[in-house]
């Protein structure tokens, strides 16, 4: 098994990683457009091999997009214009844009539309590790519109990664998406606009903040490259959710300057119920982890 990624950052540089390390590729060939993300992978073994895209393509048995979303748009159809047999997947955090630009290409059924949800803050080679996906969940879209054969493989990957596959519509992938992942980025930037701000006057505030901030505004080092192009994608869906999540901010000032504590107490009381679903994510990411290597024992 031959495996081609194309852009060696976080996702593809780990995801090749595992790959290697778990017997799933053979090989693994390197694609990146810039030359020091490219040395930086081969140095870190993270690629066997760095080719450019056309090489790569015809060497591989599958390729694996792991570039931004507004890179992976243009890509594709180029891709998929250069397999014959092989099979193409994306890891994008979007998918009905991305779907739409191939949707009446010749070998369409080659191509599996997929989201693997992990990540980190971080980007580049440098970032890149093993277990990065360990007990996540992979998403597979719209998997009635490529091949069996082609979707199994996907699985399988992911399967190797000890990830758990949902298979749903690109359409309520990418909704679900703003609710969960877009709008937890956008949450940061916003807190840390807003920090950022009240330091310009008062260059101490940040000694008076803990654990909680640090938490909070992690994902605000996220980069602007990946996500600008995620946010562009999915407004339809990104604008409806920030409407809701700003309602709900709306109630806590409202209650807050009203001095209704009992009303806050019921909206704190009713978020509180988020640790029940976490407390279940938590329990499934280790079964997840569990059977992924009961699998592989036998």
């Amino acid at each position: 098994m031959i495996v081609s990624v194309i852009g060696l950052g976080l996702i593809g540089g780990s995801i090749a990683l595992d790959l290697k390390q778990r017997g799933f590729a053979d090989k693994v060939i390197g694609v990146d457009n810039n030359p020091m993300h490219a040395h930086q992978a081969k140095k870190l073994g993270i690629a066997d091999e760095i080719q450019d895209l056309r090489t790569a393509v015809a060497s591989s048995h599958l390729v694996i997009l792991a570039i931004p979303v507004s890179a992976c748009i243009k890509s594709l159809p180029q891709i998929m214009d250069l397999v014959d047999q092989q099979i193409v997947t994306d890891l994008g955090s979007t998918k009905e844009q991305l779907i739409e630009s191939i949707a009446n290409h010749p070998k369409r059924k080659q191509y599996v539309p997929a989201h693997p949800m992990a990540g980190t803050e971080f980007s580049g080679p440098q970032a890149a590790h093993s277990g990065l996906f360990d007990g996540k969940c992979s998403i597979i879209c719209n998997p009635e519109d490529s091949d069996k054969e082609a979707v199994n493989m996907i699985s399988d990957m992911f399967h190797t990664l000890q990830m758990r596959c949902v298979y749903m519509d690109a359409e309520v992938h990418d909704r679900q998406t703003a609710y969960v992942s877009h709008l937890s980025h956008i949450s940061a930037f916003a807190l840390s606009l807003t920090v950022l701000q009240k330091e310009k006057k008062d260059k101490h505030i940040f000694e008076l903040a803990s654990g909680g901030f640090d938490s909070t505004v992690r994902l605000a080092k996220s980069s602007a490259e990946m996500w600008t192009p995620i946010f562009h994608q999915n407004k339809k869906n990104i604008g409806k959710v920030l409407q809701k999540y700003i309602d709900t901010l709306q109630q806590f000032k409202d209650r807050i300057e009203n001095d209704d504590l009992e009303g806050v107490d019921d909206l704190i009381n009713e978020a509180n119920d988020i640790r029940r679903v976490l407390d279940e994510k938590e329990r499934n990411e280790a079964e997840t982890i569990k059977n992924a290597k009961r699998i592989r024992r036998a």
